[in-house]
């Protein structure tokens, strides 16, 4: 009997839009199947199904759904309470989102286990502590009482991986599990998850939108577009020699450290470093936060320059300190010591454009507002430059006037570069720009930088954990390890022979596409950062 068997799942919301249609797949008793697509295929909500979840949202599902021999969608509340946790968990894209930050990690962990077996409550602290130990948690048993924000994203994402393993079932289901997640902590993830499985024969339901992603934890991969399967095989087949046109387009979105230097293909000359007065330059830059025994240096002692015309790429893991260095670049953060000099005006480009868009004004608007904060008055030609700032990123002139939450993630990333734009500025700082991005929109986002970058003589400084998306549109790369550059150099140098142990980490930790290569790399990720 099948771990999984999907036949004709149709999910329809709002009872017009169908996120799913009609899709068939199949898994066995420890197999691995990637689920891979872009925003918006179905993908998550195909996810939903095999748990019930989408009961009581106003979803409508049809078609047949049995996982682990229940019949999903005819099962009792308490048939499907046996399945959730019991025979099948899922591990959701956000940890924060999915534990309880009132109550300890362990506590939580027990509380699932005691739900599925019964048991005191001393033994279902054990088995929290095991559990923990077993996905990677140091010293699990005094961890075990931390609350949720004591750990950091990556402990977060092990700790409800440990809670799904907590009753051994037979299924995991992991969607988006390292989305999040700088590329050291994601390829620990994913080991993780490659290791579980060969321990214990745990089948695994990976939903992800990086295919190089799935090529590290998979055997088969499942491609989706529209809410359909476009094709379906192993993952050394369907990466390999893909049939499907979109598949090959989804291959060729994914950023890869091996690329040709961006200049090369764009058939470009580099920026020499002497050319002219640097944009931005900084000098011993130093920013503490806190006091005392608490105090933490983000970023000790950088030093470095952009001159007009440069992309400089920097890279780092989580708590680096590259973000609190951009910021610092454009002085929305004054440093605690060191010097930052800038010879032309500089703009930022934020992760999150939700959260850097006013929710209550147009896109339009939004995009004005550095005209207006420069003296312009005439209402004409301030929408008239937007419109065609607007045009200028890929995006309609007519949407001037729509709101940000009527744009998908990649569009209101475009409105966010416009806005960039609007103030003519020499330097643009983009803070992890593309993170949030699929692969196929962060490749349209990156190219539209270059091309900008290129087109308008921009400075750009491009911050990113993804060293594949930095090799993109960077000519020069700073690697950043607890506040401080590491290596810098040329980017085919750093890539091609990098001298510093963290920065040979870091490429090794970059998904690969040829599942081979993965093994491989998983093998070097063994090799320890120099302290």
């Amino acid at each position: 009997m099948s771990l999984i068997e999907v036949e004709d799942l149709t999910i329809t919301f709002d009872g017009a839009v169908r996120a799913v249609d009609r899709l068939s797949f199949t898994l066995e008793p420890g197999g691995a199947l990637g689920v891979v697509g872009e925003s918006g295929s179905g993908k998550s909500a195909s996810a939903y199904a095999l748990l019930g979840l989408h009961r009581g949202s106003g979803a409508q599902v049809s078609g047949s759904v049995r996982v682990a021999g229940t019949d999903v969608r005819t099962a009792s509340e308490a048939e499907l309470r046996e399945l959730r946790g019991g025979k099948a968990a899922m591990v959701f894209q956000d940890p924060l989102s999915s534990l309880d930050p009132y109550h300890a990690i362990g506590d939580q962990i027990a509380e699932v286990y005691r739900t599925h077996v019964k048991t005191s409550r001393r033994a279902a602290r054990t088995r929290a502590v095991e559990v923990l130990d077993r996905v990677g948690i140091p010293d699990a048993a005094r961890r075990a009482r931390s609350r949720p924000h004591e750990f950091s994203g990556g402990m977060r994402q092990r700790a409800l991986i440990a809670m799904a393993l907590a009753c051994e079932p037979q299924l995991l289901i992991a969607d988006e599990p390292t989305t999040a997640l700088d590329v050291t902590v994601q390829a620990q993830i994913l080991d993780l998850l490659h290791d579980l499985r060969r321990e214990t024969g745990t089948g695994l339901l990976l939903v992800t939108h990086d295919v190089g992603v799935a090529a590290e934890s998979v055997d088969d991969v499942l491609v989706m577009r529209a809410g359909r399967a476009v094709e379906r095989g192993s993952v050394a087949e369907v990466l390999g020699s893909p049939r499907e046109p979109y598949t090959k387009a989804l291959l060729a979105a994914v950023p890869r450290v091996d690329d040709p230097p961006r200049r090369v293909v764009a058939g470009r000359r580099p920026v020499p470093g002497s050319a002219g007065a640097p944009v931005v330059e900084a000098v011993g830059l130093r920013q503490v936060f806190g006091r005392g025994r608490a105090a933490l240096a983000a970023v000790d002692g950088v030093t470095l320059s952009v001159h007009p015309g440069e992309p400089l790429g920097v890279v780092g893991e989580s708590g680096s300190g590259k973000t609190t260095l951009g910021r610092m670049l454009v002085g929305l953060l004054e440093p605690t010591s060191g010097r930052v000099t800038r010879t032309g005006r500089v703009q930022m480009v934020f992760q999150d454009p939700v959260s850097s868009l006013n929710p209550r004004r147009s896109v339009g608007e939004s995009v004005a507002d550095p005209l207006r904060a420069r003296g312009e008055r005439d209402g004409a030609a301030i929408r008239a430059r937007v419109r065609d700032l607007l045009e200028r990123v890929g995006l309609d002139p007519a949407q001037y006037d729509r709101y940000p939450h009527e744009f998908s993630g990649g569009q209101r990333q475009r409105v966010g570069i416009a806005r960039a734009l609007a103030a003519e500025p020499e330097l643009i700082v983009c803070d992890e720009a593309v993170s949030a991005l699929d692969v196929t929109t962060q490749a349209q986002v990156t190219a539209l930088l270059a091309e900008l970058q290129e087109e308008l003589g921009l400075a750009l400084v491009f911050i990113a954990h993804d060293l594949a998306v930095v090799r993109q549109v960077s000519d020069r790369v700073a690697v950043m390890r607890q506040g401080r550059i590491v290596e810098e150099g040329e980017v085919e140098s750093v890539y091609g022979a990098p001298q510093d142990p963290y920065t040979r980490q870091l490429l090794a930790a970059v998904p690969a596409l040829d599942p081979l290569l993965a093994a491989v790399r998983r093998a070097a990720r063994k090799e320890p950062a120099a302290a």
